[in-house]
């Protein structure tokens, strides 16, 4: 088949070269879904290599689609990295679902704008139902709470504390104080300085032992703030830490934030779908006492990307704080039960994003995920306890929210902490040029050590082994090495 290549100022296609072009597309997204476990799941390619490969003045001539698409599929997409790969361990992997990816290209395809009730009543009003799933999951009241679906957790944090600065300081925030502990992730600290707060109004608390935010310390620095004459206002906690999955003491903070009448914004980006597993919820305890919630859909409820998402206790909170009137929009409003959700955020053009947690969760059913993320939970789990019988592992921070942190250290051995640093770090270096896994390393009280997010419900016991053995021929190597240069 060949789509003809001529000028078209219309920039359109016959049904019949839509229909193949299309089916050739989903021929390749489905062989992806059937083969990934067999490739590897690492791209490795500088910029030298990308410039020389892709770099080209823009075209003014049309070339056959069809050209394009299999340049596409040979150089594009296997110079990146499979994020749903079973062995795509670091970061936070993005396992997908088929459903979704669909329901993705439903959206794009019908080109549905998900801005305000007029252009699409239907899409607003998806939006509104599937925001009342996850409030109900998260505890959050249905009648008066609310949110909104962004592109990820980091625009979600903003916009939550756009909102908390609104409600609690109004347009003076010149002497606000926020608080958020030193394994927070890097998007609230993005987001603070975005929104306009300088250095000296962060407070960033040091963690305990369990790498949970020091209750005791949170307090005394806003008692000093207090002496101060400053306005302590926000305190970000933690539901999954990246680095560790640690959950911060939701309950004693939510008790500080009341007494102290401060905003209290639970990131839950990585770990907030947890609360579908029994552990999770457990863990989770108090996360329903939030004023605000980032969840991340994308992360742990195995969407693709782009979705994010923000809870609040009052939907009021974002409209108060987003709304905004112009001419060009005067013959849209509609009536107050017809949201707009341009009006609940920053964005004023929106992608369809409910459609694909609304397909998938309605095709799957809710039971599925919490059985998969149970699953996930139970094999970090697994992992630590067959680590914890070797006498080249040691466990750094233990399996919580399926992410632990481990590092090579071989029993009487001996070995100087710099040296474990030096092996541990080619151990992922190891891994990663061999593009068999994707492991790399992070720092948790000083030490380099190897971390693994192991959220995909594809990836098994043997995976983990298997990758596990080849860091131990790593680890050897690098050790023997060492031990030569010593002796």
């Amino acid at each position: 088949m060949s789509i003809e290549n001529k000028l078209n100022h219309k920039l359109t296609l016959s049904k019949k070269e839509m229909q193949q072009y299309g089916y050739k597309i989903i021929d390749h997204i489905v062989d992806h879904f059937e083969t990934q476990t067999t490739k590897k799941p690492v791209a490795l390619a500088s910029r030298e290599e990308m410039d020389s490969l892709l770099t080209e003045n823009i075209p003014d001539h049309p070339s056959p689609a069809n050209e394009i698409l299999d340049f596409v599929m040979k150089e594009i997409i296997p110079n990146s990295n499979i994020v749903s790969h079973p062995k795509s361990y670091s970061f936070v992997p993005g396992p997908s679902n088929y459903i979704s990816v669909m329901a993705d290209t439903i959206a794009t395809g019908f080109n549905i704008f998900s801005g305000g009730w007029a252009a699409s009543p239907a899409a607003a009003e998806l939006e509104i139902v599937t925001m009342n799933w996850l409030l109900d999951i998260f505890g959050f009241p249905t009648k008066e709470g609310g949110g909104i679906f962004t592109s990820g957790g980091s625009m979600a944090n903003l916009t939550a504390l756009v909102t908390a600065r609104r409600i609690k300081c109004g347009d003076d925030f010149s002497k606000a104080t926020i608080y958020l502990s030193d394994q927070a992730h890097s998007s609230n600290i993005k987001a603070i300085k975005v929104i306009g707060f300088k250095k000296e109004q962060i407070r960033i608390i040091p963690t305990d032992i369990e790498f949970k935010i020091s209750l005791n310390k949170l307090k005394n620095i806003i008692a000093r703030d207090r002496l101060e004459g400053l306005q302590p206002f926000c305190i970000i906690a933690s539901a999954g830490t990246t680095n560790t999955g640690t959950v911060d003491p939701l309950n004693e903070i939510a008790d500080i934030c009341e007494y102290e009448n401060m905003w209290l914004h639970i990131d839950g980006a990585y770990g907030g779908a947890a609360i579908l597993a029994d552990k999770g919820q457990q863990l989770l305890k108090g996360i329903e006492r939030a004023d605000s919630l980032t969840v991340d859909p994308h992360k742990w409820f195995f969407q693709p990307y782009e979705i994010g998402c923000l809870l609040v206790k009052n939907h009021n909170w974002l409209r108060n704080t987003f709304s905004e009137k112009p001419e060009y929009l005067r013959d849209i409003e509609g009536n107050e039960s017809e949201i707009n959700f341009y009006d609940h955020g920053i964005q004023l053009t929106r992608r369809f994003r409910a459609l694909k947690f609304y397909m998938s969760i309605k095709t799957f059913g809710l039971a599925s995920f919490k059985k998969a993320i149970t699953y996930n939970i139970d094999l970090a789990e697994q992992t630590e306890a067959f680590l914890r019988k070797s006498v080249l592992w040691e466990i750094t921070s233990p399996a919580t929210l399926a992410i632990i942190n481990f590092r090579y250290n071989p029993i009487h051995q001996n070995l100087p902490e710099e040296e474990l640093d030096h092996i541990n770090q080619y151990i992922s270096k190891k891994i990663i040029d061999s593009k068999e896994a994707l492991l790399v390393t992070t720092v948790l009280q000083g030490q380099i050590v190897l971390r693994m997010c192991l959220i995909n419900p594809r990836t098994t016991i043997d995976d983990i082994k298997n990758t596990l053995e080849k860091c131990e021929l790593y680890g050897e190597e690098k050790t023997l090495e060492i031990n030569h240069k010593t002796n």
